[in-house]
């Protein structure tokens, strides 16, 4: 048994990097190598908000653009306001009769 390696494997790679691979596994992937030229390039890439905020991570697309993010979503920066649809949550008070 070996520790997977990218060197040797191809490129294949562990959730668990310290897991040893079984000798059944390891000839699979000495059989089965990741194929060449066909996957895109993992590369720095820039998330750009309406709101102006840019965030920098890893993708294949270069730049990408967002209508909404976690700096001006309600739900994160805590102004989000409950919208009642046609009463239903007084209806709901009403009828189990609980009161605020």
């Amino acid at each position: 048994m070996r520790f997977l390696a990218t060197v040797e494997v191809g490129c294949y790679w562990s959730h668990d990097p310290d897991r040893l691979l079984s000798e059944r596994e390891e000839g699979w992937l000495k059989r089965n190598p990741m194929k060449e030229g066909i996957h895109p390039k993992y590369e720095a890439a820039r998330i750009v908000c309406a709101c102006g905020s840019v965030i920098e991570t890893r993708s294949t697309v270069p730049v990408i653009h967002v209508e909404i993010c976690s700096s001006c979503h309600p739900f994160f920066t805590g102004k989000q306001k409950l919208v009642d649809t046609a009463g239903r949550v007084e209806r709901f008070k009403r009828k189990y009769g609980i009161q605020e």
